[in-house]
């Protein structure tokens, strides 16, 4: 399976529908997030995703139990691939949302746990009273979404080898911060290449801008499948 999730990181409907019919040949999957969602809500889903294609679907869910839980089960009629949630929200959130989506039974939704923002590091860290060391945040969070429930975790690529070292080789890990090596760095702190990346452990890629902003989109797609391969 092609493991690229292409982010469309966009609020315009027609954009997004646009990027997808034109990249829906060439990447695994797309990522809508709560720029898109925020603004479209689900009938702008609905009108922008094939049949059938996979979707990770990134609103970062995080309140109390009882509203993650319902908010989870409203998002069980779109039938994504992949929902996040903060494990920041802690063991009980993260059973009522697993629980929830055991609704859907066969077709229920993998839930993924966001354990450290890609945009931050260790000083990121340090300002918001969580210490230093990312990776022990990371690896100790991922460890909690796994026994709470979840299906894996969304990690930066600098985390992979410890994820799995500690969670061995079963959850999933969705993996932003992709930067092939002719792409600039962005906002991402914490990047592979996707080669690197997948050798490390990671079971999907994010990519946005290396692919979206490209001149030729799909050229900029084919040529990271042809690094994979």
């Amino acid at each position: 399976m092609n493991p690229i999730f292409c982010a469309v990181d966009t609020a315009d409907i027609r954009g997004a529908k646009g990027l997808i019919q034109l990249l829906k040949r060439d990447v695994g999957g797309f990522k809508l997030g709560l720029e898109f969602f925020m603004a479209q809500g689900s009938a702008g889903y609905k009108s922008v995703v094939p049949n059938g294609m996979p979707v990770f679907l990134d609103v970062k869910l995080h309140d109390i139990p009882n509203t993650v839980a319902g908010a989870v089960t409203s998002l069980l009629s779109l039938q994504p691939a992949f929902i996040t949630v903060h494990a920041a929200g802690g063991s009980a959130m993260m059973r009522a949302a697993a629980e929830a989506a055991a609704e859907a039974g066969e077709r229920r939704p993998k839930l993924l746990a966001v354990t450290v923002l890609t945009s931050l590091d260790s000083d990121d860290l340090e300002s918001i009273g969580q210490g230093s060391d990312t990776e022990a945040q990371v690896v100790r969070l991922g460890k909690l979404a796994i026994e709470s429930g979840m299906d894996g975790c969304v990690c930066s690529p600098g985390e992979i080898l410890a994820m799995r070292a500690a969670l061995g080789r079963s959850p999933v890990l969705m993996v932003p911060g992709i930067r092939p090596s002719w792409a600039m760095a962005n906002d991402q702190k914490r990047t592979l290449t996707p080669r690197e990346a997948c050798d490390a452990g990671a079971s999907y890629l994010v990519i946005g801008r290396p692919i979206t902003k490209a001149e030729d989109p799909v050229e900029a797609a084919k040529q990271i499948v042809a690094e994979l391969n």
